[in-house]
């Protein structure tokens, strides 16, 4: 997946168009420290930009989802957005309820027929459960989403099951009601991290996770390989040691 996702050049301008309120070629160029002929190409052939940002009629250009934090936009492409706090704060059913309709909204399948909405459940008690093993954490404004599906052209694919997103970072957490590791779901796991780092910004490093609700306590915690990297494997119950890893709360 090495140059198929962004280069440098294409990482610095799609990221100085969703950072800013409108900005113009001249001016990308200038920030990112490019001719402004190279800018131009990108601006019309990069996947990124071609799918997630437009231009107005002065040709100033705008990211469909900003690279800030929160980063506005991106409920736009969620079946459900709201930070951590909005979550705890709503009940099971009324989260399942605002879930199951931005799904539709965003043309998520829900044909049940493999117990999607069971597996729903199954990630509102995870997720829950994650949020009160890190009560020590100021969580409250972080941002959370629910069936990610950033599709909005036909170059870009984005498909997360749960994106937790703290300052700094983004936790990609797919989840299996499993508890055997299979290689195919670790690769469904690793897969759009690379893009998800290209869209919320230079700013957040982006950790893949394959999150096993059925393994219980069988996996603490376990880096497994994946593409040229590796990504984290857990049991539901052990999904804390995953963001102890890389926020490093538990030594505090």
């Amino acid at each position: 997946m090495a140059r198929s996702v962004a280069d440098n050049a294409e990482r610095a301008i799609y990221a100085c168009i969703c950072s800013r309120n409108g900005v113009k070629a001249r001016e990308i160029a200038s920030a990112c420290g490019l001719a402004k002929k190279t800018v131009n190409r990108y601006l019309y052939t990069s996947p990124f930009i071609c799918d997630l940002c437009y231009h107005d009629s002065d040709w100033r250009w705008y990211g469909l989802v900003h690279q800030g934090f929160p980063h506005e936009g991106l409920a736009d492409y969620c079946g459900w957005y709201g930070t951590a706090a909005d979550f705890l704060a709503t009940g099971e059913d009324a989260w399942l309820c605002a879930l199951e309709a931005g799904c539709a909204r965003i043309g998520r399948n829900l044909n049940d027929t493999r117990g999607l909405i069971h597996s729903f459940r199954d990630e509102y008690a995870t997720v829950t459960r994650l949020f009160s093993d890190l009560d020590d954490l100021d969580f409250a404004g972080w941002e959370l989403c629910f069936e990610v599906r950033i599709k909005r052209g036909r170059r870009v694919r984005i498909y997360t099951d749960v994106l937790v997103i703290a300052p700094g970072w983004a936790f990609s957490l797919e989840f299996k009601m499993k508890d055997t590791i299979e290689p195919e779901e670790v690769a469904q796991a690793a897969k759009y991290a690379p893009f998800l780092e290209v869209v919320l910004g230079p700013g957040v490093n982006v950790v893949p996770a394959l999150v096993l609700t059925r393994a219980t306590d069988l996996f603490t915690f376990e880096a497994v390989p994946a593409g040229e990297g590796e990504i984290a494997v857990c049991s539901g119950d052990m999904l804390f040691n995953v963001f102890d890893e890389y926020l490093e709360f538990l030594a505090r």
